[in-house]
């Protein structure tokens, strides 16, 4: 597998990931993800392509199909009041093809973000997991991530 910045090429492997990571929230929250559509456009997913403030990384097979990407944001709280000024490489998404897990291809595309971050000079890497989405936490913990903080709610409309 080669790992490397997602590219327009990539859309439709990009998208049919989405639409997996989608089905994962809908199915575990639907009363906040909608099922049937995408977390981007087209027009939306281009420009996020061509940003380097927001790095897309895929991990394709030898005839170039997109087997797992990785969204990254770039974050820093440059002149905040009480956080400190470091920088953050932050995963939003994760995704490996469900017919290609178990095949260490989110660890491999994980262990590159880190690289990538380590060179671009930030002081860590985060992320955040739905409750409902218990294969992501124990994958991500399995990867040496530590738990920085928690998000909870109470639900008011039923």
């Amino acid at each position: 597998m080669n790992i490397r910045r997602a590219q327009e090429k990539d859309m439709d492997g990009i998208n049919s990931l989405l639409c997996q990571v989608l089905m994962v929230h809908h199915k575990g929250r639907p009363d906040l993800f909608k099922g049937n559509t995408k977390k981007y456009t087209d027009e939306e997913l281009k420009t996020l392509i061509h940003d380097d403030t927001r790095p897309i990384f895929v991990g394709v097979d030898e005839l170039d199909n997109v087997l797992g990407y990785a969204f990254c944001v770039f974050q820093q709280h440059t002149g905040d009041n009480i956080l400190t000024d470091i920088r953050t490489l932050y995963i939003d998404d994760l995704c490996v093809d469900e017919g290609r897990r178990g095949q260490h291809i989110g660890k491999t595309l994980y262990e590159h973000v880190l690289n990538y971050a380590k060179e671009q000079g930030c002081y860590n890497v985060t992320l955040n997991v739905w409750a409902c989405n218990e294969s992501a936490r124990m994958f991500y913990e399995s990867c040496g991530l530590v738990t920085q903080k928690f998000g909870l709610e109470k639900i008011l409309k039923i």
